[in-house]
């Protein structure tokens, strides 16, 4: 065991996150100087079966403060945890699963261990003095992702749900090119093309990269977005080489007492038969490459008879919930064929690699995102697992991070293109 790497300070804090509430961040400190700092939130749509986060209540931050989570980090966590070392990531998990002791992580936290734990795994490798990516891999790791771009952020437009707003939301993907860098510039390009269009003809105005929604009235089913987004790719040139994915969180839209879907893509009920019509002729007339939790997050058998049929992509995010159980669940019947990877969303990093071998070892894809307060560092998650693709991470942070590491691996850089996708 070297010295350096064991755990001399363990802190956290509450901090301001893209996602409208506040996170928890928090730092893990060597005896040799190296520093891991890792940011944990939840995302705008929650899947019912995620760990419990540890929120305070109340009144302030609409009760989404995490002061308690800060408070579980510095009070109960950090004291077992120092003097122990940083490099041996499952002890450190071990030792804060044992702690909280519930399968859901109601005791501590989900958003306080896994802040702690990807924070160790960052100490870890700077404590090596190798990249996150080299830290997670070793020398496997050398395959870029293919990227996407975000190009329509979701609405309630048609007066959905009870939990919808915020989906569906579209990216492109862009498959086609030879290298990282060449599809991050057609990731930029064919989303200023469709700026253009959005302006144009929905007069939704975008500034920078602030993109707000198509507003409830401006279209009446979502086809006409899909058609903008076709002719936006082929006025930047890029037809066959740019797909689209759709996050749909059908389940966000799902009324039981009605056994309909409602106000999803379009203003009208759909039963879950009229959903599956409805992707079929989506695939057939529009390149669509991926589609994310296509239905209830609970309907395994029906996320095997869009798998089955439709041919491409399917993504399990509330469906799976990075969790080793309902993946086993959905391999058993065939249910989608692809693992959205929320690293925070199971609660430690552990459990999180886990559950890619596993998706490895029965044929499924992994799809990294960072929307659970990962940020640039998904970047280094994709190239240390391999998961030959991502959710967007195109352009902004996690773009500029994934170039960093095409250049370094120079030469023994790897991309895939379409086949980092499934089928």
């Amino acid at each position: 065991m070297a010295k350096g790497s064991l755990i001399r300070f363990i802190t956290a804090r509450e901090v301001f996150s893209d996602r409208g509430h506040p996170g928890i961040e928090a730092t893990v400190v060597t005896e040799d100087g190296s520093i891991g700092e890792a940011i944990v939130t939840a995302g705008v749509s929650v899947g019912k079966h995620e760990v419990q986060f540890a929120y305070d209540g109340g009144k302030k931050w609409g009760g989404l403060g995490v002061q308690k989570a800060v408070h579980n980090v510095q009070a109960v966590i950090a004291p077992a945890l120092i003097g122990m070392d940083a490099i041996r990531q499952r002890d450190i998990d071990g030792v804060m699963l044992e702690l909280d002791g519930t399968p859901e992580k109601a005791k501590l936290g989900g958003n306080a261990i896994a802040s702690v734990s990807a924070a160790t795994l960052k100490a870890g490798a700077a404590s090596l003095g190798i990249p996150l990516y080299q830290h997670i891999g070793g020398v496997n790791a050398c395959t870029l992702p293919t990227p996407g771009a975000i190009c329509l952020v979701g609405s309630d437009r048609y007066g959905g749900g009870k939990r919808a707003g915020g989906k569906p939301s579209y990216s492109f993907i862009c498959h086609g090119f030879d290298t990282f860098s060449d599809a991050s510039y057609a990731c930029w390009d064919v989303q200023r093309s469709y700026y253009k269009l959005l302006e144009k003809r929905f007069g939704v105005k975008v500034l920078g990269n602030v993109m707000p929604p198509v507003p409830p009235g401006k279209v009446k089913h979502d086809r006409e977005l899909w058609d903008a987004m076709v002719e936006a790719i082929a006025a930047a040139g890029y037809e066959g080489k740019v797909g689209i994915q759709v996050d749909v969180a059908a389940g966000c839209y799902y009324e039981p007492e009605k056994e309909a879907f409602v106000g999803l893509f379009s203003k009208e009920d759909k039963s879950k038969d009229d959903l599956i019509a409805l992707y079929k002729d989506m695939v057939a007339r529009y390149p669509f490459v991926i589609l994310e939790d296509p239905l209830d997050e609970d309907d395994y058998e029906g996320h095997a008879v869009v798998t089955r049929e439709l041919g491409i992509e399917i993504v399990g995010d509330d469906l799976f919930t990075t969790s080793s159980e309902r993946v086993i669940q959905g391999i058993k019947v065939g249910a989608a064929n692809a693992v959205l990877l929320k690293v925070n969303q199971i609660g430690s990093i552990s459990e999180a690699f886990d559950m890619v071998q596993l998706a490895y070892r029965h044929g499924y894809g992994v799809m990294p995102c960072s929307s659970r307060g990962e940020g640039a560092d998904i970047a280094d998650y994709c190239v240390g697992l391999g998961t030959g693709h991502v959710r967007e991470s195109g352009v902004g942070p996690s773009a500029n991070r994934l170039l960093r590491i095409e250049e370094e691996l120079g030469s023994r850089a790897k991309f895939l293109g379409k086949a980092g996708l499934k089928p």
